[in-house]
Order: structure tokens, then C-alpha cells, then sequence
């Protein structure tokens, strides 16, 4: 399992965690803790669904709310460098995105989820198109924030 592995590194390499997510409502969270023991390296995390929300809870830029979009990587990134921030942790995550079946448009459609994870010295943000329903689209953000993380641990001491 994707979220054991990722625990056994993060334990190894004495990292914590910290989640920020939109469009997945608490997916990602309830992977990593459905492993036993992720109290070693799991923080939280914060569901900011609304724009007050990412702005009061985890600092993302008004800003850059209003000019680029709640759904963009400016904002995933901010918002996985504010959980790091908020829950003083190693490593954040941020998820922001489309999950449908309403909300898309021809610049931002049902699907797009941008996934950014960040450390104080290194961050990546990837622009995601899933397919399928609400569930599958937020179980397809969750899986591949993982991913990513996994791939990102690999790269950082």
C-alpha cells in the first residue's frame, strides 16, 4: 500500500506531514491515517474548501485568489506551504481543483486538480486532468498526491 510505504520513509527520514486540501475534502488525509502509527509522522490537516477559508487558515494571497484562481498551481502551492506553516511540519501538500460535476469551465474543467508538495528547500506542483465522476476524480487526487510525495521523498535528504 501506497500510504504504508510512504510512512516507513517519512519514519525513517524522521519528516513530518501536513495536508491542505480543496477538491479532495479530506481524501488524502483519511489515506495516511488508515495507517496504523501515522500519529509518528502526521501532523493534520486543514480542508479549506472556500476562499476565506485558504486566506484565513492557511495564508494563501487574496490576491492571487482573485487574479489566478482558486484552482491553480499558485494557490496549491500556497496552500502546501501554509499547512507546513500551520502545523509547523516538514513537508506539505496542497490540492485544489474541479471535481465536478459543475464548476468547470473551457479554461478550468471538471477534472483539473493541481497537487503541490513542498519542504523549506524544494517544491513541485503538477497540473492534473482526471476523468470520471465527483468520487472517482477526488479518489484520483488523493492517490496521486501520494505519488507524488513518494517521488518527491526520493529526491530530498
Amino acid at each position: 500500500m501506497l500510504a504504508e510505504d510512504i510512512g516507513k520513509v517519512l519514519r525513517f527520514k524522521k519528516l513530518t506531514l501536513a495536508v491542505a486540501e480543496s477538491c479532495t475534502g479530506g481524501k488524502l488525509g483519511d489515506l495516511i491515517t488508515e495507517v496504523p502509527g501515522s500519529s509518528d509522522y502526521f501532523l493534520g490537516g486543514v480542508i479549506s474548501y472556500s476562499n476565506d477559508a485558504k486566506i484565513s487558515l492557511l495564508g494563501v494571497d487574496a490576491t492571487t485568489l482573485k487574479t489566478k484562481g482558486a484552482v491553480s498551481e499558485e494557490v496549491a502551492l500556497q496552500m502546501a506551504a501554509g499547512a507546513r506553516k500551520v502545523l509547523n511540519a516538514d513537508i506539505g501538500i496542497g490540492i485544489t481543483g474541479v471535481a465536478g460535476p459543475t464548476g468547470g469551465t473551457p479554461q478550468k474543467p471538471v477534472g483539473l486538480v493541481y497537487i503541490a508538495v513542498c519542504s523549506s528547500g524544494a517544491s513541485v506542483c503538477r497540473r492534473n486532468v482526471f476523468k470520471g465522476t465527483r468520487s472517482v476524480i477526488k479518489d484520483e487526487s488523493a492517490q496521486k498526491a501520494l505519488a507524488m510525495l513518494r517521488e518527491f521523498l526520493g529526491k530530498i535528504g
